[in-house]
């Protein structure tokens, strides 16, 4: 079931971000639009494109978020191998995802003690932008 869904939000998701759907979805307000003198300005000319945004809306939310835990699961992966394969850096920062909000303030706040005061990390930006 996990993998039929994956490959429906996934088709879904990729056909959603084409310009052909942002087509479909205008000529359906337009149609909709312009049938509102056909049928009187009615409520339930109204409740049609009510419910019917608000399902596909519904559902995109869903397909969205699986997209999107997709991408920043590979992301992580990704990053986790950086890490992984690079000398110098520290293997315990693989895996910090998993970590509670607050634990991760702490080690971010850890870290910018680390690197030193403020106004050098300024200061180093200002150059960074001036060479560009």
């Amino acid at each position: 079931m996990a993998r039929f869904f994956e490959r429906i939000a996934g088709t879904v998701v990729l056909a959603s971000g084409q310009p052909s759907a942002f087509i479909i979805a205008l000529a359906i307000i337009i149609i909709w639009a312009v049938t509102g003198p056909l049928f009187h300005w009615s409520d339930t000319w109204q409740l049609v494109i009510n419910t019917g945004t608000t399902i596909v809306t519904f559902l995109m939310v869903f397909l969205i978020q699986n997209a999107q835990n997709r991408d920043a699961s590979a992301i992580q992966a990704k990053l986790d191998e950086l890490i992984r394969s690079v000398g110098k850096a520290r293997n315990e920062f693989i895996g910090i995802e998993h970590l509670s909000e607050r634990e991760l303030v702490a080690l971010l706040k850890t870290l910018e003690e680390l690197a030193g005061d403020e106004s050098s990390h300024r200061l180093a930006i200002a150059r960074l932008i001036g060479s560009r």
